[in-house]
C-alpha cells in the first residue's frame, strides 16, 4: 500500500511540475504578441522575463525552510494557489508597471515547488531509489514546457494573448482538489526501514544532534553544488525566456510555427530527466557509492550540455540550431536529479528542505541574470552568439566545481549494491 502510496505522489508532482512550466513558459510563447501591443523593447521583454526569477528565487528558500516547519503538502497547496491566480491575473496587465508586479508574485507562488518535490521524496522513498524519483516528478515540467508551446500558441493566436493566461491557471485550481485529496506528508512507515539501515548516521538523529543551518549552507559541497545548479539554470532559463523570440527573431518563424518547434527540445528534455535519475540509481546500487554515482552524471549531462549550447549560436540553419538545441536540453536535464541527490545523501532530512531550498534560490538567481542579461547583449549586438557561448561558458563551471569540490561525507549509510 505505501509503495503504491508513494509512486501515486510522485505522479501527482509530475502532474503539478507540468502545470507549473505551461504557466510559467506561456510568457515566452506569448512575447511577440505582448511586446507589440505593450510596446516593449528586447531589453525591457529581458526585464520582465527576469522578474519572475526576483520572487522565484527567494521563496525557493522560503518555501524549502517552511516545509521543513509545517510540511509540504501545506506549503505546496498555498503555492499552487497563489502561482495560479497571479497566472491568470497576466491577462490584466495593462504596460510594463503591472507586468511586473504580477510577475513578481506569481516567481513567489512558484518558488517553494522544487524544494517542497525534495522534501517530499526524502520522506517517501529509501535513498537508493531518490535520484530516479527526483527525475520522474520533475520531468513533468518540461512536459508542461513542450505543451505550452502548441496549446498557448493555439490559444493566443485563436482567441488572444491575455485569455491563453485565463484558461491555463485554471488547470491549477483543479490540481489543488486532486491535491487535498490524494497528497500525505509522510507514509507510515518511514522508507529506509525497510531497507534495514541499522543506524541512520545519514539523518544524524540517532547518532548526533544537528548543525546550525549555516554549516550546512557553507560546506565547500554544498557551495559547488549550487554553483553548478546556477550553470544548469543559466541554460535552462536562456532556453525558456528567449528560445521562442530567438527563433521569430534570428530564424524569421510566424507565431504558429515556432510554438511547433519549439516543442522539439522540451520533448527531447523530458526523457533526459527520467534517463539521468535512472542512470544515477543504477550506478549507486551497483557501485554503493551514492556521491561518485551522482558527480559523474552532473559532470557529464552538464558539461555535455555545456558544450551543445555554446556551439548553437554559431550556428546559421535552423535544422542544425534546433538539433543542437535539444541535446543540450537532453543533458542539462539529465544532471537535474543529481544537485538534490547530492543533498538527500549529505544532509539530515530535517535540513532537506532549506538546504535543498537555499541551493535551488542560488540556481534560480540565473533566473534574474539570464533572461535580462540576454536581453541587452542581443540589443547590443544585434545577434544571440554571445549570449549562447556566455550560457554555455557558465554551465562548464559549474561542472568543474563539482569535479573538484564535491566529495563523499565521511559518515554516512553504507548501502550494499543492489539494495531497495
Amino acid at each position: 500500500m505505501e509503495t503504491r502510496s508513494r509512486w501515486m505522489l510522485v505522479w501527482l508532482l509530475f502532474v503539478g511540475g507540468a502545470i507549473s512550466y505551461l504557466d510559467r513558459a506561456a510568457l515566452s510563447i506569448t512575447a511577440p504578441l505582448i511586446t507589440k501591443e505593450l510596446h516593449l523593447d528586447p531589453a525591457q521583454l529581458g526585464i520582465v522575463f527576469s522578474s519572475f526569477f526576483v520572487g522565484y528565487a527567494l521563496f525557493c528558500f522560503v518555501g524549502g525552510y517552511a516545509a521543513d516547519r509545517f510540511g509540504p503538502k501545506l506549503v505546496l497547496t498555498v503555492s499552487m494557489l497563489v502561482w495560479s491566480v497571479f497566472c491568470g491575473l497576466t491577462a490584466a496587465t495593462v504596460g510594463i508597471a503591472s507586468l511586473l508586479i504580477v510577475r513578481v508574485i506569481f516567481g513567489m507562488g512558484e518558488g517553494p515547488f522544487c524544494a517542497n518535490i525534495n522534501k517530499l521524496i526524502s520522506n517517501w522513498f529509501p535513498r537508493a531509489q531518490q535520484a530516479s524519483a527526483i527525475g520522474i516528478a520533475n520531468s513533468g515540467q518540461s512536459l508542461g514546457a513542450a505543451l505550452a508551446g502548441p496549446v498557448v500558441g493555439f490559444i493566443a493566436v485563436s482567441a488572444g494573448w491575455r485569455e491563453s493566461f485565463v484558461v491555463i491557471a485554471s488547470v491549477g485550481a483543479l490540481w489543488v482538489v486532486a491535491w487535498l485529496m490524494l497528497a500525505r506528508d509522510k507514509p507510515e512507515i518511514a522508507p529506509d526501514v525497510a531497507v534495514a539501515a541499522p543506524v541512520d548516521l545519514q539523518n544524524g538523529a540517532a547518532s548526533r544532534s544537528m548543525s546550525p543551518l549555516r554549516e550546512y549552507l557553507l560546506r565547500p559541497a554544498i557551495l559547488a553544488t549550487a554553483f553548478a545548479f546556477f550553470g544548469y539554470a543559466y541554460i535552462l532559463y536562456f532556453f525558456l525566456s528567449w528560445f521562442p523570440t530567438y527563433l521569430t527573431m534570428a530564424h524569421h518563424l510566424s507565431i504558429q510555427k515556432m510554438a511547433v518547434v519549439s516543442v522539439i527540445p522540451w520533448a527531447v528534455g523530458a526523457t533526459g530527466l527520467i534517463f539521468g535519475g535512472v542512470v544515477s540509481d543504477v550506478l549507486f546500487r551497483r557501485t554503493g557509492r551514492a556521491i561518485f554515482a551522482r558527480k559523474v552524471v552532473l559532470i557529464t549531462s552538464l558539461g555535455a550540455g555545456a558544450i551543445c549550447i555554446a556551439i548553437t549560436g554559431s550556428v546559421t540553419d535552423l535544422t542544425g540550431a534546433v538539433t543542437l538545441m535539444a541535446i543540450a536540453v537532453f543533458f542539462m536535464y539529465a544532471s537535474y536529479n543529481t544537485y538534490f541527490a547530492i543533498v538527500l545523501d549529505t544532509v539530515e532530512k530535517e535540513r532537506v528542505g532549506a538546504v535543498g531550498g537555499f541551493i535551488h534560490l542560488i540556481a534560480n538567481l540565473a533566473g534574474i541574470v539570464a533572461p535580462a542579461l540576454t536581453g541587452f547583449l542581443v540589443q547590443w549586438s544585434g545577434n544571440f552568439k554571445s549570449a549562447f557561448l556566455l550560457t554555455g561558458i557558465i554551465a562548464a563551471l559549474g561542472a568543474i566545481l563539482v569535479a573538484v569540490c564535491v566529495r563523499a561525507p565521511k559518515r554516512q549509510i553504507q548501502f550494499e549494491p543492489g539494495i531497495a
